[in-house]
């Protein structure tokens, strides 16, 4: 796959975010400068079937779809309204291997376990905190041998958490529930992951931790 630009990210989610108001529009349209998705786009192989736990209005997905050529895309989300936007924004596209279902925020679909590449990006924070544990148990659990695994997540150790925490209380009506690199990579390993990369990157003011793990 060649190198994906953000000026190409956005030129591509303004001609299929038309009618957003101001405030969606900012989240949606230019959310490529200050989270990478440029860098987890890149760990998409021609032919994957990729997963996307937490997948929102399928931007995500629907950017993998147009860039890197997978077999199929595959999304879940727990707000039965963002489902609908998923769908109906794919229902536009010519790209047609996709689904999106409804998750209830405690049992994973078994279909997760077909997919060659996971990706969890920006969802572990707004996870309680109690539940993280066993949220990251569940989906190491269901991921078929040699598949991969993209946590994309926010820095807890890092100062300018606080950032990430007022954008969500002001886009989310929360604060996240953040941890810190270390503590995401040991959760990885107690489950048996294997962590093959591993990147820390600030865009901006919110401090990104990305691993790229694969189970044995």
């Amino acid at each position: 796959m060649s190198k994906i630009t953000n000026p190409e990210i956005v030129r591509f989610l303004k001609e299929h975010f038309p009618g957003t108001g101001f405030i969606d529009g900012l989240k949606i349209k230019y959310r490529s400068y200050i989270c990478p998705f440029t860098s987890l786009l890149s760990y998409i192989r021609p032919g994957d079937h990729v997963g996307d736990i937490g997948c929102g209005s399928g931007q995500f997905l629907l950017l993998a779809s147009h860039f890197a050529r997978p077999a199929s895309v595959y999304g879940i989300e727990i707000s039965e309204r963002l489902i609908q936007n998923a769908n109906a924004l794919f229902d536009r596209q010519s790209f047609k291997s996709y689904e999106f279902k409804t998750y209830d925020g405690d049992h994973l679909p078994e279909r997760l376990g077909e997919m060659d590449i996971l990706f969890l990006i920006d969802v572990l924070h707004h996870v309680p905190p109690k539940q993280q544990v066993r949220f990251i148990e569940q989906i190491c659990a269901v991921m078929k041998p040699g598949a991969r695994f993209i946590l994309k997540d926010i820095d807890r150790s890092c100062p300018l958490v606080v950032f990430n925490k007022m954008h969500d209380i002001i886009f989310a009506g929360e604060a996240g529930n953040e941890i810190s690199m270390n503590k995401a990579a040991n959760l990885l390993r107690t489950n048996g992951m294997h962590i093959i990369e591993e990147h820390k990157r600030t865009m901006y003011v919110y401090p990104h931790y990305t691993y790229v793990a694969q189970k044995p």
